[in-house]
Formats: C-alpha cells, sequence, structure tokens
C-alpha cells in the first residue's frame, strides 16, 4: 500500500541524480510530485517516465537563484493543490575552478547562490504554503561537505552546504511549533553528474563503489515515510569505500 497516498512532493534538482531518484522514490510511495529544475528537457523525460509507471507528475522549470521564480512555482503548487507535503530541496552545483587561487566573482555567486541562496528560497516558499496545515516536512540535500571540512569540495561548497545544515537546525528550532520537521541528509561521494565539474576525472569503476543515486532515493523514502512526530535532524551516508578513508590510511603504510 502507497504509505503517502495524496501527498504533494515539490522535488528540485529533479532532472538527474538524487532528484530524479527521489521523484520515483516518493511517486512509488503515492505522491503527487511537480519536479523543478532549470532546464525543461531533462524534467518533462523524468516526467514522461513517471507517468508510464502511472504516477502524476508536474514539471515546472525555474531558476531557483532568483526569488521571483521560486515563488513562481510555490504560485502553482497553491493554486492547483492547495497545499504542500513535502519539499526535497536538493538542487545544487559546482564548478571546476573551486580553489581559492581560481575562484572569479562570478564563481562565487554562482556556487552559493546554486547551492544556499536557492535552497533558502525554496524552504521560505515552501513553511509559507505548510503552516496553516500545521503539517510539513522539507528535506535537504546536503553533503559531507556540509559538515566536515577539505579541499575536495571546494571552499564555497563547503560554506554553502555548511549553511544548508544550519539552516535545516534553525528550521527544526522555529517551525516544530507548527509540526513541520526538517532532514538534512550529507552524503558523501555519490555517483551523480556533478561529477563531471571535478578538477579530476572520475572513473566508472570509482563511480560504481559510491553511493548511488537509488540509494538517496531510498533514504529519502525513508525519512518521509517516518510517523509525523519523529524528526531525523540530520543523516550521514558514505560509500563504504570512502575515498577520503582509504586514501589517509594509505598515507600511513
Amino acid at each position: 500500500m502507497a504509505r503517502l497516498a495524496g501527498q504533494i512532493a515539490w522535488i528540485t534538482g529533479a532532472g538527474s541524480g538524487i532528484g530524479e531518484a527521489a521523484a520515483f522514490a516518493l511517486a512509488e510511495e503515492g505522491c503527487t510530485v511537480i519536479l523543478t529544475g532549470r532546464r525543461a528537457g531533462p524534467l518533462e523525460d523524468v516526467a514522461a517516465r513517471l507517468r508510464a509507471q502511472g504516477a502524476t507528475a508536474h514539471v515546472q522549470p525555474a531558476d531557483l537563484m532568483r526569488a521571483p521564480a521560486v515563488q513562481a512555482v510555490a504560485d502553482f503548487i497553491a493554486k492547483t493543490f492547495g497545499r504542500l507535503d513535502i519539499l526535497v530541496n536538493n538542487a545544487g552545483l559546482n564548478r571546476s575552478d573551486r580553489r581559492w587561487n581560481q575562484l572569479s566573482a562570478d564563481g562565487i555567486e554562482e556556487i552559493i547562490g546554486g547551492n544556499l541562496t536557492s535552497a533558502a528560497l525554496c524552504a521560505r516558499a515552501a513553511l509559507a504554503l505548510m503552516r496553516p496545515a500545521k503539517a510539513g516536512l522539507l528535506i535537504h540535500t546536503a553533503s559531507f561537505a556540509g559538515r566536515f571540512v577539505s579541499p575536495l569540495s571546494g571552499p564555497m561548497y563547503t560554506a554553502a552546504k555548511h549553511g544548508v545544515v544550519a539552516m535545516s537546525h534553525s528550521i527544526n528550532m522555529e517551525e516544530c511549533v507548527h509540526n513541520i520537521r526538517s532532514t538534512a541528509i550529507c552524503p558523501g561521494e555519490v555517483a551523480t553528474p556533478i561529477l563531471d565539474r571535478r578538477p579530476n576525472p572520475v572513473s566508472a569503476e570509482e563511480r560504481a563503489r559510491m553511493v548511488q543515486p537509488e540509494d538517496c532515493g531510498a533514504l529519502i523514502r525513508f525519512v518521509a515515510t517516518m510517523p509525523a512526530h519523529v524528526c531525523l535532524n540530520e543523516i550521514l551516508i558514505s560509500p563504504t569505500a570512502n575515498r577520503s578513508y582509504l586514501a589517509a590510511a594509505a598515507s600511513k603504510l
């Protein structure tokens, strides 16, 4: 039996990777899904495959770094459904020129905007839809970089994802009075297209040993199907073959 039948889920960054996997996982549990991202083409492809499986999917492309664009999606949800039960706040990006000696001003604005500003704008819009119902769940894709500092992800991505984790905890502090819950999921390396922006190529063999998007989709399903009196504040998930741990172990040999 679908455990989330009748619920409305808004998923950002839904055209690929974790967002795509989350859309399928939540749709399988009975959610109507609203798919948002910058490019309409990948969203339409995901929506078509969801509909082929009998799910209800709506495509709402938007540049989530722009407040009016975020509000336009929220207005669509309010007008069409009159409610929002789940936000999967997943949109994010990175650049290959990510080190301090490479960063441009535009690069700083893009990374902070694409990971933190967009997440905050979506959270703000979602909360406005959830408060009247005194219920709701926000699930944010942060990162291991949101909990630990290392050179791998770059300083701006690390700072932005730390901000996402802090944002999620602050939502629980303020919004628990409305029975609204917020979860920050902090994945280690996940085999998604964002790896293509790494300064050093990541092989197919290495990607196969990483956390897969479907693993994150299953975790998001788990969070979403927990009872309303349970808040999973923060979750770390990483590959068993964590490359940073393996490198540290090898350096001691």
